[in-house]
């Protein structure tokens, strides 16, 4: 079938009314101008391809939605389907983390997230875009690597990132801003907020010997395996350096200029948040994505917390990306894609993956539709696909 009038972003510019035409759930043919009995005219709209987002953090809030509110698994896992599919992602990392003592507490304990993952794989043929998982363990507790051991060997893994969210370093480099959040999310006062943290830092202390047995470790399993391995909040070029060398082909969320600039200068991918770019800012206080973006320092779109902000993030890089919307496109569907060695996706190309997104581009954009394999998984419906051929 043919998608007709629509503006077409490929990998290297835009045809402003272009068509593309879909058999066997793969891309056939691109042509440079609107076909006569089309089975959906564009009439102008945009057409991307599916949105590859690495790191989305949803998947714990849906299985839980209050403190100690827990929904079935299938429930939670379909409502995440539904939500990324309406913000255009085809492809989705489910980012889960072992990290037992976090503030998320039993959340991230290694029982309930193994099995929220084991779900996520037994749930895959029955949901409707591709999920993936991504496992995020924080290095400081030694059954990381034993889980790690455990999912791959059972396929469970398709990414895995090292994470230390020790106070003092990476994303937590503020101890003010981290004891002030300490205090409102765990409702501490200001001495117990800064005892707690302290107690962090006294354990990381105790366990460097630990910390570096385990990362060795780790990083001699995902290369074995073929698992794509990302650092998380770099903040130094001794952290970069040390990630690469333990295989790391992408640096997730660096938090500094410096550290981004080291990661693109080793060949790292950089990826950071939708949100951030989108408000231009970082929550936490950290770098901007939108002033790294403008720096020519990143990489990767990752819908983080909010996939819907994914297409308004896109939109808004454009403005400024050297290569238009084409260029901001290429940081949520092709280079992703490729970060993560997916190469039947993330550019509308002859012979690839018809994963594609049909927004427009009022206010902050809009979703109209999102195709898997060629087939509509969404649509706001406000198009309608005729059968025409």
């Amino acid at each position: 079938m043919w998608l007709s009038d629509f503006r077409v972003v490929l990998a290297d510019r835009v045809i402003e009314r272009g068509s593309v035409r879909i058999e066997g759930g793969r891309i056939a043919k691109i042509a440079e101008r609107p076909m006569p009995g089309a089975a959906l005219s564009g009439d102008g709209l945009i057409l991307l391809p599916g949105f590859v987002d690495m790191h989305g953090d949803m998947i714990e809030r849906e299985v839980e939605p209050r403190p100690g509110v827990r929904m079935p698994t299938e429930l939670g896992l379909r409502d995440l389907d539904r939500r990324l599919k309406v913000a255009g992602v085809t492809t989705a990392y489910a980012a889960v983390s072992f990290n037992p003592k976090s503030a998320y507490g039993h959340l991230r304990s290694y029982e309930h997230s193994k099995d929220m993952l084991r779900a996520l794989k037994a749930l895959r043929p029955i949901l409707k875009i591709d999920h993936r998982v991504h496992a995020r363990f924080e290095i400081n507790y030694p059954n990381a690597l034993a889980v790690v051991e455990e999912l791959i060997a059972d396929g469970t893994v398709d990414l895995v990132s090292l994470t230390d969210h020790t106070p003092g370093q990476g994303q937590y480099r503020d101890l003010e801003h981290l004891a002030r959040r300490t205090e409102i999310e765990q409702g501490l006062t200001p001495e117990q907020a800064l005892a707690h943290i302290q107690d962090r830092i006294d354990e990381k202390r105790a366990n460097v010997g630990d910390v570096a047995a385990t990362l060795a470790a780790i990083s001699r399993l995902c290369a074995t395996h073929g698992i794509a391995l990302a650092s998380h909040d770099d903040d130094t070029v001794e952290k970069v350096a040390l990630m690469q060398s333990l295989g790391a082909a992408i640096s997730e969320f660096p938090v500094t200029v410096e550290a981004a600039t080291e990661a693109r200068a080793r060949g790292l991918a950089t990826a950071m948040g939708a949100p951030n770019a989108l408000r231009g800012q970082s929550y936490s206080g950290n770098l901007s994505a939108r002033a790294a973006h403008g720096l020519g320092l990143l990489d990767i779109l990752a819908s983080d917390y909010h996939p819907s902000a994914i297409l308004p993030a896109v939109l808004e890089l454009a403005k400024a990306d050297p290569a238009g919307l084409s260029g901001s496109a290429r940081l949520a569907t092709s280079n992703p894609a490729h970060a993560l060695g997916l190469g039947d996706r993330g550019v509308i190309e002859p012979g690839l993956r018809a994963d594609l997104v049909i927004a427009d581009d009022n206010g902050v954009g809009h979703v109209r539709a999102t195709l898997r394999a060629g087939a509509a998984i969404y649509s706001d419906g406000s198009l309608s696909l005729a059968r025409a051929d």
